[in-house]
């Protein structure tokens, strides 16, 4: 797919980023940052206070809802929205985020309402790889020191994956702009990567990693890959993450992957992760996790001492609100661990995939 825009997309996307930052259509909250290592592998934490403070308003769970969820997507802001993608008869559109905490966080969303729990199309891969590519292209002329631009894309599907809407979307975060605030001596680099370099695990190209504390599978892109190629590596991680599932569960049914259809309500809650060059699935069982933090941390901040993780997992990234949860988590390493162990499934016992 092309783009269909006359802009360079990483000078289109900062352009429109500062822009509604200045004006005050999008809210921006700065975060610390630090990296941690579990077991070998370096994750970035964020601290954002932005997050911290209990909201006053009654909570959603104790609301009636009178009527259907307002769907950010449906009409999207003009001063948010980035362009309508291909230009000719599109199917989607790119907004940016109004609540980021990394810069030019921005958004792929279909232009027609689809679920977000669903399986994904040939369309919204062939959508989202075509800015994946575009930025890493596009950008040569603006490329800081840091050398070549890259962008990290990636999907929360159901409700163990920290998915916040029902319309289908996207999300993209420049590899850079995660970088901004490290240290010279910082070796962290996006998960996806740190896996995708190693050798095969299963089958001829299945790869994942043992350090990681979660079930993941990682499958290598071709170079250009058409959509038809696209929607397949999909969905063989889909099945593998599906089988893997099944297997932690001890549903019995561990051949249920290979049946799966290809359209229509997902089996499972996933994060999908796709870089230029690799596509990473991960299945999930629970959205959050606890941490143990003093009692009297918990007075102004909601649900503290629970850590909430997205899709940004696979780019090694995990963010908290509480003072109190970013000082146990820089303070024993072991509770990172368990948190990255609580949101996915464990890794022992994974059956053997087929990539056919």
């Amino acid at each position: 797919m092309q783009l269909g825009i006359s802009e360079s997309l990483p000078a289109l996307v900062s352009r429109r980023f500062s822009a509604a930052k200045e004006a005050g259509h999008l809210l921006f909250s700065p975060t610390h940052l630090t990296t941690l290592h579990a077991s070998g592998i370096p994750y970035q934490l964020r601290y954002c206070p932005a997050l911290a403070k209990k909201p006053t308003s009654t909570p959603k769970s104790e609301k009636a809802s009178p009527g259907p969820k307002f769907d950010p997507f449906e009409n999207p802001s003009p001063e948010l929205l980035i362009a309508q993608i291909p230009r000719e008869n599109p199917t989607h559109f790119l907004v940016l985020n109004k609540f980021p905490v990394i810069p030019n966080h921005f958004i792929l969303a279909t232009t027609a309402w689809k679920s977000q729990t669903d399986i994904l199309e040939k369309d919204d891969l062939a959508a989202a790889y075509a800015c994946v590519r575009a930025w890493a292209e596009e950008s040569s002329d603006q490329a800081s020191e840091g050398g070549r631009r890259r962008l990290f894309a990636f999907f929360n599907s159901g409700d163990e994956s920290g998915a916040s809407q029902p319309h289908r979307h996207l999300q993209f975060l420049p590899v850079e702009a995660m970088a901004q605030q490290q240290s010279a001596n910082d070796d962290w680099r996006p998960l996806i990567d740190i896996v995708s370099s190693q050798p095969a695990a299963s089958g001829p190209n299945l790869r994942r990693l043992d350090q990681v504390p979660f079930a993941h599978f990682v499958l290598p892109l071709p170079p250009n890959p058409s959509s038809e190629a696209l929607f397949a590596t999909y969905l063989c991680l889909y099945k593998a993450a599906v089988a893997a599932t099944a297997a932690a569960t001890n549903s019995g049914d561990h051949h249920r992957a290979q049946e799966t259809s290809s359209t229509g309500p997902a089996a499972i809650s996933y994060n999908l992760a796709m870089t230029e060059s690799t596509m990473m699935i991960c299945p999930r069982r629970s959205e959050s996790a606890h941490i143990p933090i003093e009692p009297g941390a918990r007075a102004d901040v909601a649900e503290a001492g629970v850590v909430a993780l997205n899709g940004t997992i696979l780019a090694g990234t995990l963010m908290v609100k509480a003072e109190a949860e970013w000082n146990e988590l820089r303070r024993n390493p072991q509770s990172l661990g368990n948190v990255l162990s609580t949101i996915g499934f464990p890794q022992s016992n994974l059956p053997e995939v087929s990539l056919l």
